[in-house]
């Protein structure tokens, strides 16, 4: 019952964890896809954003070169040029500043004097405008100039003093990490300015250039209107969003504002957002710290119109946290929905284990039994649910058991009783050939002697012959019977394989030539030496090749191979080694015979010709080098004997 208990807690535990893991993956997967798309909508939505106001800054450009073009239509603008009329032209550059909402205009001559501007000072009598940063690439080149440029200092108040007044902007510090750290300079003084450069031209020559700009610095009216022309849509719907313009990485146009509410001029861009916009020239897209908030934010370089350099960025952004709110109420929806599901989990589960629990006691009941060695238990009644499958699935294993059980027991007797017949053959063998080796000996070695008389009669000396024929060949069946007692001490040596394979076909060559039988030798080249006993290992191979030739016909084919192949050893271990293949073209194996090809004195050969050791004497021989003989037959298609040897031996490795 205690076990019982325990697969009880399991199954309530497994109920809710897969709870909980779907729980959980939903949450995961819910928030990932949430935020996927709230990151895609939200970041392309501020791309367009960002390409908004990029229109709206170069219409900027536009309005004030459209301007100017127009005042140069009238003939009253050139011509005063020329008749040098300065107040009357004067009074055209104030209308045109005011209509267009310029900070400062003028006019030089071709030689770059001025001949009048708007301010304090419209007709200076020495500025030289051959090199001002805006106008002196246009009275150069005689072309249009028009887009965003730096004027320094020094030309700003030349030019109006209160501009550069305007143009200065405060550094702010904010220490905050990921801020690009301050150069050291309390203030900005260069100005960024938005504006065109055009040549005057009166009757095809060339009379100087008109110019006009919007002072970026400190401009709020400039950044509003962008704001409020890019989010309008967003005014009482949602987070306001926000532009700014920047010099390098300093905020001189915001309307980004501090804890205190004053708007954040003077503060510094992210490093990274700095890095990636000011010396890369890339886009930036994505969540960026701006001030001591996080926005969704889109920047890119604002190039200067006569260097092409990058001179600093333009931004918009809308505040994170609104989007971050209802995010974390959909997770927190999903939460919700996920803790439901677990409790719900944990209710169905104490109901369902009542139901499934009295089966599986059963069920552990009969393993109890089943351990005791009881393999005959009761499992009664089968229920009609799922269970009950498992149960008549318990009783067939339990039937399979007892079977295999049956099985194991009769082929292990089998399997010992061959063995107790192979050593009493074995030691029976030994035995016979060591008593009757030595009395053979003497037999043979006197009628060889007999044999050498001159005085012999014919008849006899044939006698002789025959009774040194006969002795011989139970001499070989006596060696035979020592191979397979295994009595025969190995010599290993470093062998060249296909040397030895090359001198034992050498020895057959003429048995088969007189056969008629063609023996062919495909050996691998460079196969590394192995360590075995040369003459077992001869005799192993002149043996596989006389079988070949006794089970192969006349036109007949043998084929002797060799190569590198890893095999499993005797232990089922994959090892590196040689194999040297024997392929025939004979009668082959039949399959009920298959079994016993290395079983001792069996020989499918007439009597007087096979002793039914070769084949079990190889296989001793191959054995106790490490190796194996595999063999592939079927009846009227040939046989391959390949023996595999290990190109290291186990003792070798000890």
């Amino acid at each position: 019952m205690q076990l019982l208990k325990k697969t009880r807690t399991k199954l309530i535990v497994s109920f809710l964890g897969v709870s909980f893991l779907v729980g959980v993956t939903s949450l995961i997967v819910g928030a990932h896809l949430l935020y996927q798309a709230y990151v895609g909508e939200v970041s392309g939505r501020i791309e367009t954003d960002l390409n908004a106001a990029r229109l709206m800054v170069d219409e900027q450009v536009h309005q004030v070169q459209l301007g100017l073009e127009a005042a140069l239509a009238g003939t009253g603008w050139s011509g005063s040029a020329e008749e040098d009329q300065p107040a009357r032209l004067l009074r055209l550059l104030e209308n045109l500043a005011r209509a267009a909402g310029l900070d400062l205009c003028g006019m030089v001559d071709g030689n770059g004097r001025v001949v009048a501007r708007i301010g304090p000072d419209p007709f200076p009598v020495s500025a030289d405008y051959g090199h001002h940063p805006f106008v002196g690439p246009a009275l150069r080149d005689q072309t249009e100039v028009a887009g965003a440029v730096v004027l320094p200092a020094k030309w700003l108040a030349q030019e109006n003093p209160v501009l550069a007044h305007r143009a200065r902007v405060p550094v702010v510090s904010i220490p905050q990490e990921g801020r690009a750290e301050p150069n050291g300079e309390p203030f900005v003084e260069e100005g960024v300015l938005l504006g065109a450069a055009v040549p005057v031209f009166r009757g095809g020559s060339f009379v100087g250039v008109a110019y006009g700009a919007v002072l970026v610095n400190g401009n709020t009216n400039l950044v509003d209107r962008i704001r409020d022309t890019v989010f309008r849509r967003d005014k009482g719907e949602g987070p306001e969003g926000t532009v700014t313009i920047f010099l390098r990485d300093l905020r001189i146009a915001t309307n980004v504002t501090l804890p205190d509410g004053a708007r954040a001029h003077g503060t510094r861009a992210q490093a990274e957002v700095a890095r990636r916009v000011l010396q890369e020239g890339r886009r930036w897209v994505g969540r960026a710290q701006v001030v001591s908030d996080w926005f969704m934010t889109s920047y890119e370089p604002l190039v200067d119109a006569v260097t092409g350099e990058r001179i600093g960025m333009l931004y918009v952004g809308i505040p994170e946290r609104p989007y971050v709110d209802v995010r974390n109420r959909a997770l927190f929806t999903f939460f919700a929905m996920s803790l439901l599901g677990i409790t719900t989990a944990i209710v169905v589960g104490s109901v369902l284990e009542r139901k499934i629990m009295w089966p599986v006691h059963q069920l552990i009941e009969a393993a109890r039994q089943v351990s005791q060695g009881d393999l005959s238990p009761k499992i009664e009644p089968v229920s009609e649910s799922e269970l009950g499958v498992l149960q008549k699935t318990f009783k067939d294993m339990l039937a399979s058991i007892r079977e295999r059980e049956n099985r194991q027991r009769q082929e292990t007797e089998d399997k010992l009783f061959r063995a107790q017949k192979q050593a009493s053959v074995g030691r029976l063998a030994a035995g016979v050939a060591h008593e009757i080796n030595n009395p053979l000996t003497g037999v043979l070695t006197f009628s060889h002697l007999l044999m050498n008389r001159e005085d012999l009669p014919e008849d006899v000396r044939d006698g002789l012959k025959t009774i040194a024929d006969a002795t011989e060949r139970v001499r070989k069946i006596v060696k035979g019977l020592l191979d397979f007692s295994r009595q025969t001490a190995l010599h290993p040596e470093p062998t060249d394989i296909n040397h030895l394979v090359r001198s034992t076909v050498a020895l057959m060559e003429n048995q088969a030539l007189i056969k008629g039988v063609e023996l062919n030798c495909l050996l691998a080249e460079s196969l590394p030496p192995l360590v075995v006993d040369p003459e077992q290992m001869r005799g192993v191979f002149m043996n596989l090749l006389i079988n070949a030739l006794d089970a192969t016909e006349a036109g007949g084919t043998i084929t002797v191979s060799s190569r590198t192949e890893s095999r499993p050893d005797r232990d089922g271990r994959e090892r590196p080694g040689v194999s040297v293949s024997v392929l025939d073209t004979g009668c082959g194996i039949p399959e009920e015979h298959m079994g016993k090809l290395f079983d001792p004195f069996f020989t499918t050969k007439e009597v007087g010709k096979g002793t039914g050791l070769g084949l079990s004497v190889s296989y001793g021989i191959v054995a106790r080098h490490g190796g194996r003989i595999f063999v592939n037959s079927a009846p009227g298609r040939g046989s391959t004997f390949t023996v595999w040897l290990p190109l290291e031996r186990d003792d070798d490795r000890e």
